[in-house]
């Protein structure tokens, strides 16, 4: 297939000198840890489009792993936070109190799902949000034991990793973990045994629920089930909303609270502001970051306000938690949801990818799977004919060679074989299109290699 660019203008290959001289600077100063996926150094931002120090002009199908869903550079948070910057910087919410705070908190509990009086408090990431809705849980209950699900991806601090699925890179060598973590397993359809439907795989994965409060823990030693509405790093696996429904019962049973983490789900990734909505879900706890304010640094806990009030005064917080700059931007970002209406442009941007990729599929036989919820999309990648063997070697290269002509995209899956969007939601029809059509060829010229 031939690809005429309008948007993609590629003056250098990629890396180009200016990124190369920049590349080899940061493998002598900066350690191995980081990871990358684009060979390019930004310059520029606007929308879905990067620009490069070198001048070449991607399109952004990774969105910071799913922080832009607003795009880069807003127009209105960047307005938004120059004035705040005029004004004071960061005079931590723990010494000199500010009504930013305050606002985005009220904004929050008013939006969040669930229909119970809410409180909210601010920090730096979403690890951080994670862990301390964790704190906050066992303080409630009195309990210590938190469960998780198999493929689930909650951070990368000692608590998250502890309840983080992916062994490799997320938690190899980091031992030992946290105590009273457990995990069980969630729903994968398009890997359920042969010979079952997806309402008996769901059956079967909450008998064993029944059976792990018998064998491992019971459920009066089980503070709370934290899980993504759609798993993320996972692979964008889309649970049932009876499954959904039925943890949410379990929890509601036993007295265990239910922690939403909306990390990469929320803020109109899925076409509601939450995912999940689509579940008809009322968590006791959610937490947030990622495309809350545009890519400024802020995390969010919302949960049922006696939940909230358990720990004491100084028992959580921090001194960045909840920048000024953070929630001026959060407040811009939530508006241009509700006002642009990115919700229904994420279900149509969707649509559209999930169209060329279930029609790409019907010209290789590489893609096992085409899944997601408004724009949150994958394909899963497989050996091809009657196998689902996972092929992880075919996603890289795919990854890799998009990078290279000018489409920045990520990788996913407990298999490394999942390729997915996460594409800002001010994407122009036109940019979407072309970004899809790079990777349709590149899958296609990949294949024939």
């Amino acid at each position: 297939m031939t690809v005429t660019t309008s948007y993609i203008n590629l003056k250098t290959e990629l890396p180009g000198p200016k990124s190369k001289e920049l590349l080899d600077r940061k493998e002598e100063h900066v350690p191995r840890g980081p990871f990358n996926t684009s060979p390019a150094f930004i310059e520029e931002g606007d929308g879905a489009i990067i620009t490069d120090v070198d001048g070449n002009t991607l399109i952004d199908f990774a969105g910071a792993i799913g922080s832009l869903n607003a795009g880069h550079c807003p127009p209105k948070v960047v307005d938004a936070v120059k004035k705040q910057v005029e004004k004071y910087i960061h005079p931590c919410f723990h010494v000199a109190m500010y009504e930013p705070y305050v606002n985005l908190a009220e904004k929050l509990n008013q939006i969040t799902p669930g229909a119970f009086k809410k409180k909210t408090f601010f920090l730096n990431s979403g690890a951080e949000a994670v862990e301390n809705a964790v704190k906050i849980a066992r303080k409630y209950t009195g309990r210590r034991g938190v469960v998780s699900f198999d493929r689930g991806y909650h951070g990368r601090t000692m608590m998250t990793m502890s309840l983080t699925s992916k062994v490799k890179p997320y938690k190899n060598g980091f031992g030992p973990f946290a105590t009273d973590t457990y995990k069980v397993r969630h729903p994968y359809y398009y890997r359920k045994p042969e010979g079952m439907t997806d309402d008996q795989l769901d059956d079967y994965l909450l008998k064993q629920i029944d059976d792990f409060f018998l064998g491992e823990v019971p459920p009066e030693d089980i503070a709370a089930f934290i899980l993504e509405p759609i798993q993320g790093e996972g692979g964008f696996i889309v649970p049932s909303t009876y499954f959904m429904q039925e943890i949410q019962r379990i929890c509601n049973k036993h007295g265990i609270l239910l922690i939403a983490d909306e990390v990469q789900a929320g803020f109109g990734r899925t076409g509601k502001m939450f995912a999940s909505e689509h579940f008809g879900l009322e968590p006791d706890l959610i937490t947030m970051s990622k495309s809350i304010a545009a890519g400024f640094p802020i995390s969010a806990v919302t949960g049922r306000a006696e939940v909230m009030e358990a720990p004491n005064p100084g028992e959580i917080g921090g001194t960045y938690g909840g920048s000024p700059i953070g929630c001026v931007a959060a407040l811009e970002v939530i508006n241009m949801i509700e006002e642009e209406g990115l919700n229904e442009r994420a279900v149509e941007i969707g649509n559209m990818v999930k169209d060329h990729f279930n029609r790409l599929s019907e010209k290789t036989d590489v893609i096992g799977d085409v899944r997601g919820l408004g724009a949150m999309v994958a394909m899963e990648m497989v050996q091809g004919g009657e196998s689902k063997e996972p092929n992880k070697e075919l996603a890289g290269k795919i990854i890799a060679e998009c990078n290279r002509r000018g489409v920045v995209i990520l990788g996913a899956g407990l298999y490394s074989n999942v390729i997915r969007i996460l594409c800002p939601l001010v994407i122009t029809d036109d940019q979407l299109n072309e970004a899809l059509q790079v990777i349709e060829e590149v899958v296609l010229d990949t294949v024939e290699q």
